[in-house]
Parts: structure tokens; sequence; C-alpha cells
């Protein structure tokens, strides 16, 4: 049977707003939430998008955000996202754009592909895109198996004043089977 376990959990550096685990045949569930904001002091990574399944068009550097409960938010590391935007991209309701990202985070890099789907382009005025993203994890440190990510993100192509490129994240992956200690000493001939 499985076991859930929720809080505030400190994986590294990161700080996670909320943690929550699933022990299951030998693999752990781990969910990171963390907001996005671009930054031109975080410039994106060429190599990053350049590795994108897809032809990209736009590049956003962003910071890493995450805070504790009643504490104020702390950069944690850095982003790349990478989304191919054509004159053919009007940006309304129900339209998808492909997006690959990459978030560089204390417990390593992790790159993920997908979607965004167009939710409003009007509110709370014309012209800021609201979207949800769903993405598969392509690349992700040793000792993970994969997983997805999802954000509630805002998108301001046309630089409307008073609003920022930035997302809200969930990150979900699980990570390997620990090999316990004495089994990691018979499998490396000690």
């Amino acid at each position: 049977m499985s076991r859930w376990h929720a809080g505030v959990r400190v994986l590294g550096a990161l700080v996670v707003l909320a943690a929550a685990r699933e022990a299951s045949a030998g693999a752990e569930l781990e969910v990171y939430r963390f907001r996005t904001q671009e930054d031109a002091a975080k410039p994106p990574d060429a190599a990053v998008c350049a590795g994108a399944p897809f032809e990209t068009t736009v590049k956003l550097g962003a910071n890493l955000y995450v805070a504790q409960p009643g504490e104020r938010e702390r950069s944690v590391g850095a982003a790349t996202a990478c989304i191919r935007l054509t004159a053919a991209n009007r940006l309304v309701p129900g339209e998808q754009l492909p997006m690959h990202v990459r978030f560089k985070l204390p417990e390593g890099d992790f790159t993920a592909s997908g979607t965004c789907q167009v939710v409003s382009n009007d509110v709370p005025e014309a012209g800021l895109v609201l979207a949800g993203c769903s993405l598969k994890l392509v690349a992700v440190p040793a000792g993970y198996l994969g997983g997805m990510v999802s954000s509630t993100s805002v998108f301001n192509p046309k630089k409307l004043p008073g609003y920022v490129t930035g997302s809200y994240y969930t990150l979900t992956v699980y990570r390997g089977p620990q090999k316990p200690k004495a089994a990691e000493a018979k499998s490396s001939g000690h």
C-alpha cells in the first residue's frame, strides 16, 4: 500500500513550497512547486533551444523562486524556455504552442517538452496571454526516472506595461529505487 507525505521539505538548497512523496514498486514520487519570472539579467541558454524538437522562435530566460509560508521568496535557480511562434499563430483560446524548457535546480537539470494551450488573450486586457502547459520530462538528473511538468503561465508578447511573463510550475518526477548499503557493497565487489 502507498504512503503519502505532504509538507515543506528541504532538498539541497531548494526549499519546496509543497512536496509529496509516494513510495511504490521501488520508485519514489517527488513533487516540486515553484514560480518563474522572466529576467533580462538571466539570458536564455541558446544550447537548450538548439536542442528543442522544433524550430525555436521565442527564447526566454527566467529566475526560479520558492518561499516557505511566512517568508520572502528567494531565487533558487534559473530556467530557459523555448517556444515556437509563427506569423500563423493568432494566440487565440484553444491554440497550442510547442514548448521546450530546462530548469536548473540544486538537484540538477530537468528538461521537458510539450505544449502550452492558450486559455485567454484578453484578461485582464487585450494582448496578455494566459496559458496552461503540459510537458513530459525528457532529461533528468542521475537517479531520477522521469515524469512531467505542468504550469499556469502568463505570456506578455506585446510587452504591455505592468505585466510580467512568468509561470507557476508543478514538477512531478519519479526517483529510482535506492540500493541498500549492503547491496551496494555486494554489487561493487566489496
